[in-house]
């Protein structure tokens, strides 16, 4: 299951970043300026955030087998459509389909690992899906620089497109939840029961009507929601520099061939994959070594985030294969501070995972409107990406302090009969008692 996820999380972030190769022959056909172009990155990311939330309460509902597979389907529909595109219109509003047709994909793989894996396991169950941001596009990214040079532009989102098509079909084949799996035992339904995995909880559809504004409300008012999702977008603007611009950047700014650039684009994310994998491991090693959750879950994220600023340093030299290590350096980090995600797992209201991971995107996923253009707007005014690179390291900053300072303990959030809603009800019952004392004394 954790190998579907992982296949799943490759596919969609390889429609996510296809653009980013075709872009350098693209914007020549299109006469896009930077800014155009930043738009053109940034447009994902516009339909994308709207629809996390909406997306998280329905997979909460429905489940995450057809959910899914209609997903992957739909936004791999839109991708290969891409390929037809003939002008500036077109393709922004193809990308903006893939954007909400994305919008279900964290939130079915947090709550995948919601439910078949155990907490102290999850650190590393969470790595695994994540290093599918960066192997896919470390894989397939050479490959998909030579069809442009091979065949042209429009030939990726084919190709793309009709990967994520067959993938859908396949997932929707392989994928049970642990409950309705026959490959799953008993001793492995109690291991995770025991071992605090959200397994035989009944789905939203049957805990809920209606989209819940009262909860949503109340989670977003919970101080670790707020610090997870303000660190969210502060560091998620790297990893969405290497997504759009930086093909762009190894071409433009260092003059590398199409070619060329496309081994070397493949190096940082071979790093990030390795980063993401070792933030999940140590956490998980930390937690089984008597460390709180708190504890084990910052340290990767922390440390990680502190360390991608290096990436300044690529402005010092003019020799491309050490911008190259400084660029994968800093991406590695960036990958190690991907164990975020499993705080969403450890946080997450029962029976609102899909809901909780959707909100967090959300946020996080503003930095994919905001980067893209920001980094448009620097490069128009400057001629160069020396100052984007100082605003990519300003948001790692001030990631670490959202979670230094403001994230507090982890733990999961409890609503309706829980924490949220209880204190809630008594403050009622105690207004409506006052109010009754009030009235009998005035009779």
């Amino acid at each position: 299951m954790l190998l579907l996820v992982f296949v799943g999380t490759v596919v969609n972030y390889l429609d996510r970043a296809n653009l980013a190769v075709a872009a350098p022959l693209m914007k020549n056909e299109f006469g896009l300026g930077p800014v155009e172009l930043g738009f053109i990155f940034s447009a994902y990311s516009w339909t994308y955030v709207l629809a996390n939330i909406p997306g998280g309460w329905v997979v909460d509902r429905c489940g995450s087998r057809a959910m899914y597979a209609c997903a992957i389907f739909i936004w791999s529909a839109f991708t290969f459509a891409q390929g037809f595109a003939g002008r500036f219109a077109t393709l922004f509003g193809l990308r903006l389909g893939v954007g909400v047709a994305e919008a279900p994909t964290f939130p079915v793989n947090n709550r995948v690992v919601s439910i078949w894996f155990a907490q102290r396991e999850r650190g590393f169950a969470t790595s695994v899906y994540l290093v599918g941001q960066y192997v896919g596009m470390a894989a397939l990214t050479p490959l998909l620089f030579w069809i442009a040079h091979r065949f042209g532009w429009r030939e990726i989102f084919f190709f793309t497109g009709a990967l994520g098509i067959a993938w859908a079909l396949i997932w929707y084949a392989m994928y049970r939840d642990p409950e309705h799996s026959k490959r799953v035992n008993a001793a492995e339904l109690e291991h995770l029961r025991h071992g605090g995995a959200l397994v035989d909880r009944k789905s939203g559809a049957q805990q809920q009507r209606s989209f819940p504004w009262r909860k949503l409300g109340v989670l977003f008012r919970n101080r670790q929601i707020i610090a997870i999702c303000a660190g969210k977008f502060a560091s998620l603007s790297s990893l969405y520099f290497f997504l759009t611009w930086f093909p762009t950047y190894l071409i433009s700014e260092r003059h590398m061939t199409m070619l060329k650039a496309g081994s070397a684009s493949a190096v940082p994310f071979v790093a990030a994959s390795i980063g993401v994998v070792a933030g999940g491991l140590l956490s998980d090693w930390l937690l089984r070594r008597g460390a709180s959750v708190a504890t084990a879950r910052k340290t990767p994220i922390m440390t990680g985030l502190l360390l991608v600023p290096t990436m300044t340093l690529a402005v010092l030299t003019d020799t491309n294969w050490i911008v190259i290590a400084i660029m994968s350096f800093a991406f590695f980090a960036q990958g190690v501070a991907s164990a975020s995600w499993s705080l969403v797992a450890d946080i997450a209201p029962e029976g609102m995972v899909g809901i909780t991971g959707g909100a967090v995107n959300f946020a996080g996923n503003l930095s994919g409107i905001v980067t893209p253009i920001a980094i448009g707007v620097i490069v128009r005014a400057t001629g160069s990406f020396g100052w984007a690179l100082g605003l990519i390291s300003l948001f790692a900053i001030v990631a670490v302090l959202c979670y230094t300072f403001l994230l507090g303990e982890v733990k999961r959030i409890e609503i309706d009969g829980d924490a949220g809603f209880e204190d809630e009800a008594k403050a009622g019952n105690v207004r409506a008692a006052a109010q009754d004392s009030v009235d009998e004394t005035r009779v």
